[in-house]
């Protein structure tokens, strides 16, 4: 279905309308100059062509067109399609993802190559977001201080695109593991008990931040 923004905008139509009528006492006062007084003897005799009355019919329908599609393209036309329902069930997941420098460290393998910790998170954890479809996802980034990159949505692809995006030390080079819990807890607390899910990835010990996770 195709919508309109600025419907106001289709009251322009009239504007040329309104033009030539403004601008005809222009046109009457300088008529004698333009008046030929046999014009009807050459009507008669076929010297004026009807081909350039239906020249001037053609170019006045064609303007009339453009003035149209202008007004239509001024009011902002929009395609609205069916709308989509989300899934209303399932699992709120936070992943909550460490980025501290530890993270750079080189002692994984992949395909026969060196690869950092970070990288081998990144491909896990894209896998298990790709695969949760039903569930609303979020993301929490942290290092020396904690914040959330992505709020519980729907939406896998953004959350995809803003772990892929992420890098080593962006707040720090520690790990502030019971600020990124925390964060995580303040999160989900409304949501139902057994609907809630926090996913820690991380490689070492509390190292900053205010609070101590438990043990």
């Amino acid at each position: 279905m195709i919508t309109f923004q600025w419907l106001w905008a289709f009251a322009l139509l009239p504007l040329p309308l309104l033009v030539r009528w403004l601008a005809s006492p222009v046109r009457a006062s300088r008529a004698g100059a333009l008046k030929v007084p046999f014009f009807g003897e050459m009507q008669a005799a076929g010297l004026v062509s009807s081909s350039a009355r239906r020249a001037r019919t053609g170019r006045l329908l064609l303007l009339s067109l453009i003035w149209l599609l202008l007004v239509a393209a001024a009011a902002r036309p929009a395609y609205v399609g069916r709308p989509v329902p989300l899934p209303q069930e399932g699992r709120d997941v936070m992943l909550a993802v460490d980025l501290s420098g530890s993270m750079a460290r080189k002692d994984f393998a992949q395909d026969g190559r060196p690869t950092d910790r970070l990288s081998i998170v990144k491909a896990v954890a894209d896998a298990f977001i790709d695969s949760r479809r039903g569930d609303r996802i979020g993301l929490i980034l942290f290092s020396s201080r904690a914040y959330v990159q992505a709020p519980l949505t729907f939406d896998r692809t953004v959350v995809r695109n803003l772990l892929a995006s992420s890098a080593i030390g962006l707040t720090g080079q520690e790990t502030a593991i019971g600020d990124a819990i925390g964060l995580a807890v303040k999160t989900l607390r409304t949501r139902p008990v057994d609907q809630r899910l926090l996913i820690l990835l991380t490689d070492g010990a509390n190292t900053s931040g205010v609070l101590e996770p438990l043990s």
